[in-house]
């Protein structure tokens, strides 16, 4: 059974920094490219980052471009989203996806 586990959401300050990860089984993590997609209250889902199975590849939405970095380790089977200069835009679901599966996702608030 794939299963795709996230955490480390949570309510943060403008300005600062949370740092998500994604456990992953049930399938052959290190030869599957791995991505993050958000959706924020009210709206649709929202890609935010994407890393190859190497990690040395790696993309952004220009709304995070220069604040989050994707990594991964595929010794531990586990994907990460470092978010920096968080900002009350940034406040979403956080999903970790890796075609077909779905994580059930983390919560990440920006309030003051």
């Amino acid at each position: 059974e794939v299963q795709l586990v996230e955490s480390g959401g949570g309510l943060v300050q403008p300005g600062g920094s949370l740092r998500l990860s994604c456990a992953a089984s049930g399938f052959t993590f290190s030869s599957s490219r791995m991505s993050w997609v958000r959706q924020a209250p009210g709206k649709g889902l929202e890609w935010v980052s994407t890393i190859d199975n190497s990690g040395r590849l790696t993309s952004y939405a220009d709304s995070v471009k220069g604040r989050f970095t994707i990594s991964r380790n595929n010794a531990k089977n586990t994907l990460y989203l470092q978010m920096n200069s968080l900002k009350p835009e940034d406040t979403a679901v956080y999903y970790c996806y890796a075609a077909p599966y779905w994580g059930q996702g983390t919560q990440v608030t920006v309030s003051s």
